[in-house]
């Protein structure tokens, strides 16, 4: 990645507010919010950002009708669809981070698995962890090359056609 682990924080904390903001205004795209985690901010006060924008988007999601879908690039999402890319943005920035600082990342097995399963119902039967990480282009597994291209499942499970989406044309 280009990125520092502060300006990863920041895409994190971003992400995770935009998804809440999607879901909360529907099918329709709205491009009317403009956000930026000032990159200078201290890595205290990302970690609070981060943790504050995660409850609303968890706020959000609780207070969903069953049904409801919101936009996203990927597909229209419904609530557990925007939950787990959340979830997938804070393992893999997480990852991103904690490799940048040389320090270790340790997820719990069941939230990459839950991710992993929501998300990318095509992904081959591996360890959950590397398997994310492959999911998302950042590494190769043994026998898969590293993907050029990723992206999500985020529309309800039982409406996945049974291929990845990143090799549509």
């Amino acid at each position: 990645m280009d990125w520092t682990v502060a300006e990863a924080a920041g895409h994190l904390a971003e992400t995770i507010l935009w998804y809440a903001t999607d879901l909360a205004a529907g099918e329709r795209r709205l491009d009317t919010m403009e956000l930026r985690v000032p990159p200078a901010t201290a890595h205290a006060d990302l970690i609070r950002t981060v943790g504050a924008f995660a409850t609303v988007l968890a706020r959000v999601v609780d207070a969903t009708p069953p049904g409801a879908r919101g936009w996203h690039p990927m597909g229209q999402a419904d609530a557990s669809g925007f939950a787990a890319m959340a979830c997938d943005e804070l393992l893999v920035h997480s990852d991103d981070a904690a490799r940048g600082l040389g320090v270790p990342f340790t997820p719990s097995d069941g939230l990459v698995k839950a991710t992993l399963t929501r998300l990318f119902p095509w992904a081959p039967d591996a360890d959950p962890r590397p398997a994310l990480l492959w999911c998302n282009g950042r590494i190769a597994l043994p026998g898969l090359p590293r993907q050029d291209r990723w992206a999500w499942h985020c529309a309800p499970l039982d409406e996945w056609d049974g291929h990845n989406p990143a090799n549509r044309p």
